[in-house]
């Protein structure tokens, strides 16, 4: 028995089958290099623009500081910056020093004891002696009267402010001075100096003028201090009216002109020297006095 027949075979074929698309997962450590590359590329961009910006751009100008300007010019500089620094000087001015007070003593015997272990005996014992020099009463006169100073000092230092007096004559070619002095003890004290005064307290160096042109010229002449005459100087020397004591002169010098003085050589007598001569006790009848001025004319002082 045969079998049947097979069909006919069909035109049309079934569609293929699809295979599945497989996509593998990038691991971990190639995604991140893969995605880094981007990135440097992007700050590789961002740095050539940055620096090839133009130089018109607006860039803020700040003030130049010397020391930094010097810095960045010299490439050289030294890496450590020097910060210039600033001192303040305090600069005091020094105070104007206090007339120190004189020493008082209540009497000429006291103060001979304060000064005889002071000075050299062999000078202060020749103290109203020696021709020409003074006593102790003078020197305590001085004090009394506050034309004398003196320092607490081993030797003590004896301070006067003296006027000095340079007389020009009338013609101008002349000047007046003492030539020497006759004393009250008999002595001659030679000078050879223009007219001189111890300066009294509380009197000006003008008043003082005056005041010596009419004690030791003998009469109220007419003074006229030259303007712009008047000449200031110290000097220090031992004193010739008190041998061994050191003396400090604060000198006043002006020229003047006296009208009424004789054009030849001339004598006057000393007026009082101290008013209210009560005051003093003895010790102005003690003391050695000038009793008489010797006056000349010279050429040149």
């Amino acid at each position: 028995m045969s079998s049947p027949p097979l069909p006919p075979p069909s035109s049309s074929q079934p569609p293929p089958q699809q295979q599945p698309i497989i996509i593998n997962k990038p691991t971990s450590s190639s995604s991140s290099s893969s995605s880094s590359l981007p990135d440097i590329f992007l700050t590789a961009i961002s740095i050539f623009f940055l620096f090839s910006k133009s130089p018109t751009s607006t860039t803020i100008q700040f003030p130049k500081i010397p020391f930094f300007h010097s810095f960045q010019s010299n490439p050289h500089h030294r890496r450590f910056l020097k910060f210039p620094t600033m001192s303040i000087s305090h600069t005091k001015t020094p105070p104007t020093p206090t007339p120190t007070p004189s020493l008082q003593f209540p009497s000429p015997q006291s103060l001979s004891d304060w000064l005889s272990p002071r000075l050299p005996s062999d000078s202060f014992s020749t103290w109203g002696i020696k021709p020409g020099t003074k006593n102790i009463h003078n020197l305590w006169l001085e004090l009394f009267a506050g034309e004398t100073t003196v320092t607490d000092s081993v030797p003590p230092i004896r301070t006067v402010n003296v006027v000095t007096v340079r007389i020009i004559s009338k013609c101008g070619d002349r000047f007046l001075v003492e030539s020497h002095q006759e004393l009250s003890d008999g002595s001659v004290r030679k000078r050879f100096r223009p007219l001189s005064e111890k300066i009294k307290p509380n009197e000006s160096p003008e008043q003082a003028v005056v005041r010596a042109v009419k004690e030791e010229l003998g009469c109220c002449y007419q003074v006229r201090i030259v303007p712009g005459s008047c000449r200031i100087k110290v000097e220090e020397r031992n004193s010739v009216s008190y041998p061994g004591l050191p003396a400090r002169y604060l000198l006043n010098s002006v020229d003047a002109e006296v009208d009424g003085l004789p054009e030849g050589d001339f004598c006057t007598e000393e007026k009082e020297e101290y008013e209210n001569s009560s005051n003093f006790g003895d010790a102005l009848e003690k003391a050695v006095s000038v009793r008489k001025h010797y006056w000349t004319w010279v050429c040149s002082l």
